[in-house]
């Protein structure tokens, strides 16, 4: 309704404008206080208001994300000739960016339209004009210096070793500090601890994370943990006590408490990287099936493609078979003609009980020796962990006083990085402490004592285990009921293994030559770098954990 005692210029009408964003939403900045200045400043001017704008909780900082503005622009380009003003509050309503504001001004003055602000001089004139533009020149310098203050601001927060966002799974706010979460705290240690074995993968990592309970929360949704979140996790720095952002070059300690230490950092990092040498290579993974549990071990010796099962019905009843799955020829195995082939292979080649005792008694002797030798390494690792954790510490400062740039800060960072994992690595095979030597050879010795019975009390993934590590290239079926097969150096030093002289000067009981153990590590694949223990030790704990796990797991 129009107030009495108006007189309106004849055809002079106008819309009005009203923005607040969600930190300007205050008494005397509210949308009722711009309606209310912006009309009385209408009818002052001799405009009719015939429509009113209003745009609420959106930032001035772009025109994405503005649909009310857009849909003013849009009124005046349908309406062209019929509008003559915009009354805005002031000018910053329209915009904090001058280039944007400028642009909003020329696509209003293409449509006759003229923005006018009720609190500050604008107008037509080219004095007026040049004051607009300064003004909306200043409602972005405004709005560059609270941004340059709330990244600085970020920036103090990070060097002081506090994180502005949310912290991850395992912590939790609490008076603006990340602190332990204690309901996630001790299985996200666990998990770190898993991981840090190198015997899980990152699906499965996700999957054990999934059977603890621990999500991944966005706002109000709650979200289970995919393998790729998991790496993630893995990968920050953070649980080590360190911050490091992708905005920033530098990192610093943090004020929270580890979940671990950077040592257990570096060793999951040279594992997600492919670098653990505690992993052997596995058969591939297929689908489990206990009916038929040779079924892709076992290939065809013609096309080397693993052998599929099925039943066949018959008027007798249901009989179980293998054939090859690429389909070369059409000849079925009976299974248990296939196992019983199976079995007394392995029976064959099971050590004697002489030349296993023999290589167990050469693992104590060998583990023995090496003892001092690995903890001089060990040292060394240490030493050249702190000498690295010194450089990058010259390294950060030097970049904070401006002797180094970011570009070199990074690509040296990288170095000493990569240095750290290297060293790391060293120093985790230097540890004899980790592997339980005689938990190890108990298990071997009952593993092959006898690989007949091994075989039939074994699951499908101890099978592939074990197979895997003593043929080369796995089992290959010829048709002429044998299986074709490589004994791996390892496996076949172990059968071979025999004592035929006593060194000089020798105690009582078993003695073995040191030219025989030499022999036998040569027969092993020696690990590309040179500070690594031998990986005897190493395979074979990686063996005792695979099988002895999963057997406790029932997997």
């Amino acid at each position: 309704m129009k107030p009495k005692n108006t007189i309106y210029a004849d055809g002079k009408r106008a819309i009005i404008y009203l923005r607040v964003s969600t930190e300007e939403q205050v008494d005397n900045f509210s949308l009722d206080t711009q309606k209310e200045i912006c009309t009385k400043e209408a009818q002052k001017r001799g405009f009719e208001v015939i429509e009113m704008f209003r745009e609420e909780g959106r930032s001035a900082k772009s025109i994405t994300g503005r649909p009310v503005l857009i849909s003013l622009l849009e009124y005046c380009r349908k309406n062209k000739n019929k509008i003559q003003a915009v009354f805005v509050y002031r000018l910053d309503r329209i915009s904090r960016i001058t280039a944007d504001y400028l642009a909003i001004r020329k696509k209003l003055a293409e449509y006759d339209v003229t923005i006018i602000s009720a609190t500050e001089p604008t107008g037509d004139s080219p004095t007026e004009k040049l004051v607009e533009t300064m003004l909306a020149g200043f409602a972005q310098l405004d709005n560059d210096v609270r941004s340059e203050r709330a990244k600085n601001g970020l920036r103090a927060r990070f060097l002081s070793g506090l994180i502005s966002g949310k912290p991850p799974i395992g912590y939790k706010f609490q008076g603006g500090f990340a602190v332990k979460d204690p309901e996630t705290w001790d299985n996200v240690k666990k998990a770190w601890d898993l991981m840090a074995t190198g015997s899980k993968s990152s699906r499965e990592m996700a999957n054990i994370m999934n059977d603890w309970g621990l999500r991944e929360v966005h706002g109000k949704k709650v979200h289970q943990l995919r393998a790729q979140t998991v790496c993630r996790i893995f990968r920050l720095k953070f649980y080590a006590g360190i911050l490091a952002s992708q905005t920033y070059p530098e990192e610093v300690k943090g004020q929270h408490i580890p979940m671990i230490t950077e040592e257990q950092f570096y060793k999951v990092q040279a594992i997600l990287d492919g670098r653990n040498p505690n992993k052997i290579a596995l058969s591939r993974r297929t689908f489990e099936n206990k009916e038929f549990p040779l079924r892709r071990i076992v290939k065809c010796a013609r096309c080397q493609m693993g052998l599929t099962g099925a039943w066949s019905h018959g008027t007798g009843g249901a009989y179980a078979y293998y054939w090859c799955s690429s389909k070369c020829n059409h000849i079925s195995i009976p299974v248990k003609k296939l196992e019983d082939v199976l079995i007394d292979l392995l029976k064959e080649l099971t050590p004697k009980e002489k030349c296993l005792n023999f290589f167990i008694d050469s693992i104590h002797q060998a583990y023995r020796a090496r003892s001092s030798r690995l903890h001089k390494i060990q040292a060394e690792a240490d030493n050249e962990i702190e000498r690295l954790r010194e450089l990058r510490k010259t390294l950060v400062e030097k970049n904070l006083s401006g002797v180094y740039s970011d570009e070199v800060f990074k690509e040296q960072s990288a170095i000493i990085e990569d240095k750290m994992i290297r060293a790391q690595i060293v120093k985790d095979d230097a540890t004899l402490d980790k592997y339980n030597i005689e938990a190890i050879t108990s298990f071997i010795k009952t593993l092959l004592s006898d690989l007949g019975e091994t075989y039939r009390r074994s699951s499908i993934s101890q099978l592939k285990v074990l197979f895997s590590s003593m043929f080369t290239s796995g089992l290959a079926w010829s048709y002429n009921d044998t299986l074709n097969y490589s004994i791996r150096p390892l496996y076949q030093s172990i059968r071979t293994f025999k004592r035929t002289a006593v060194p000089s000067g020798a105690g009582e009981g078993n003695r073995t030559l040191v030219s025989s153990l030499e022999n036998w590590c040569s027969a092993i694949e020696l690990h590309p770098q040179s500070l690594y223990i031998l990986p005897n030790y190493t395979l074979l704990n990686h063996l005792y954990k695979s099988i002895s796990s999963s057997a406790t797991t029932g997997k």
